[in-house]
């Protein structure tokens, strides 16, 4: 599992969990998760600008 978080400077501080299954965005009782295919639809559509 590979685990990144992404705090800024508020008091909000969500993480991106990768395992082998599916990937994990958010915080404590705020989180979403995707498949694979979705997390990889969603690295492009940022990495192309489209969101």
């Amino acid at each position: 599992m590979k685990i990144v978080t992404l705090c800024g400077e508020g008091s909000c501080c969500p993480v991106v969990k990768i395992t082998d299954e599916h990937v994990e965005i958010g915080e404590k009782g705020n989180v979403c998760v995707l498949t694979k295919s979705e997390w990889e639809i969603l690295k492009r559509k940022i990495l192309s600008k489209e969101v």
